[in-house]
């Protein structure tokens, strides 16, 4: 029974320690990758350290800061809500004022075409 086993394996191409002719002839293929080039490879230029910017960086840092500090503090949130609610009223206050005036001119003109 254990010869019919090694057999058995000495037949599978997959396991068998001799190599039929068709693997021998894929080993002596030479490995090619499309994909990989076989030059040298040439140092990196834009690394992080050279392309770093430090106003950039100080820039990203300050409005994190000023982000994190207006998302977790509720007073800044209800003092910023307020000024806009203001601005708000402001600008609804001056499209009104806006539309008096067009009114206004509307009707000089108006009394002008009567007055001729």
């Amino acid at each position: 029974m254990q010869n019919n086993r090694n057999n058995g394996m000495n037949n599978n191409p997959y396991i068998n320690n001799g190599m039929n002719q068709q693997q021998k002839s894929i080993e002596q293929q030479p490995v090619t990758n499309p994909y990989y080039n076989d030059q040298p490879m040439q140092p990196v230029q834009n690394s992080v350290t050279s392309s770093f910017d430090t106003g950039n960086f100080l820039k990203g840092a300050l409005i994190g800061a000023v982000g994190a500090y207006l998302l977790t503090n509720e007073d800044a949130q209800k003092k910023i809500f307020k000024t806009f609610a203001k601005g708000a009223d402001m600008f609804g206050a001056g499209i009104e004022e806006m539309k008096e005036r067009l009114e206004d001119a509307k009707a000089e003109l108006e009394a002008e075409r009567e007055a001729k």
